[in-house]
């Protein structure tokens, strides 16, 4: 049994502790948190922009603690999943790597690149796993476009357009604090770097327009040089859209043999073959929005069982995925193309 440690029960933390309820193998079994009525399991003021909403939990039989540095003390906890702010990363996953722990940290890794090498060095230097949770490709549609393209099932990437626009987020000061989370360009378009560097590799360079509000960049369009041979890739991400569609996703993938659409909430999964036939996958009845979770904290748990870390969580992955998000924000200020 795989002993987990839960920090920060903010909307992540929570749908954490919700999946982790349908993990084999493992459990939630002591919560930190500074704030006293969460420790009591009032999180009825807990929201976010998918999911269930917060309600008083049943925390018996776990524990609470108030100071970090008491939970990664606890030899019963194995492993720390990390659910703060992101500007709240690098220090507490460094002293849980230190501390004999193995390490889940909600994404993005860190907000800076010397943070997140940081990071990575200590868990090498440890010998424990630091893994991110970047949910993305546990997604199905986009677990089966991933599986697609790496498998070749329907032949070699040709290019693609990905996409993922929000509302100005408010349910949450935290996630609304540009500071605290690296703006759209960081907290939310890393779910798309992410997933292309994990199906392309990384890019030679980037080229990107966008909208810039005080320091972050809040909308961009970026287009990925592959150089010859290479696949072309754009993506537009950012909070630009207006509340009456508060969040949309998706892409558009051309392979070899086929193409692959999608739009959350819209147009479901479809696989348009070369011949002319139009496939639409089926995946299980949906959930209470932590399916996806779910099966990101089976593939901790089980890399933790294992002593491996698991490809879709890495850290080196992750860490590549916001040196994307830098440059791309790097070349949107300067209006240059930028070489990596």
């Amino acid at each position: 049994m795989v002993r987990i440690g839960l920090v920060g029960i903010g909307f992540m933390g929570m749908i954490h502790y919700l999946a982790s309820r349908k993990v084999k193998g493992a459990r939630v079994t002591a919560i930190c948190s500074r704030d006293e009525a969460k420790l009591a399991g009032d999180w009825r003021g807990i929201r976010g922009n998918f999911g269930p909403a917060g309600e008083v939990m049943d925390l018996a039989g776990v524990k609470t603690y108030r100071r970090f540095e008491e939970l990664i003390a606890d030899p019963e906890i194995d492993l720390i999943d990390l659910c703060t702010p992101t500007s709240a990363h690098p220090g507490p996953a460094i002293q849980a790597l230190q501390a004999g722990k193995h390490v889940l940290v909600e994404k993005p890794i860190a907000l800076a690149m010397a943070d997140a090498d940081a990071m990575v060095a200590a868990a090498k230097k440890a010998g424990k796993l630091l893994m991110v949770a970047q949910v993305l490709p546990f997604v199905a549609e986009y677990a089966f476009a991933a599986r697609a393209i790496r498998d070749k099932s329907y032949g070699k990437l040709l290019g693609g357009h990905f996409k993922r626009i929000i509302s100005k987020p408010d349910w949450s000061a935290a996630v609304g604090d540009d500071a605290a989370t690296g703006g759209p360009a960081i907290d939310l378009h890393v779910h798309d770097t992410h997933f292309i560097r994990l199906i392309a590799g990384m890019p030679r360079q980037v080229f990107s327009s966008g909208r810039v509000d005080g320091d972050a960049v809040t909308y961009l369009t970026t287009s990925y040089g592959y150089g010859p041979g290479g696949p072309a890739l754009t993506c537009s991400s950012g909070a630009l859209a207006m509340k009456a569609r508060p969040f949309v996703h998706g892409f558009e993938i051309y392979l070899e043999k086929a193409t692959l659409v999608y739009e959350g909430g819209t147009c479901p999964l479809t696989v348009l073959h070369a011949d002319g036939q139009v496939e639409k996958p089926t995946f299980p009845a949906g959930d209470d929005g932590t399916g996806a979770f779910t099966l990101e904290l089976q593939a901790a748990v089980d890399g933790v069982v294992a002593g491996q870390e698991p490809d879709l969580l890495s850290g080196q992955l992750a860490r590549d995925a916001l040196v994307l998000c830098h440059k791309e924000c790097e070349a949107v200020k300067s209006g240059a193309i930028v070489e990596l």
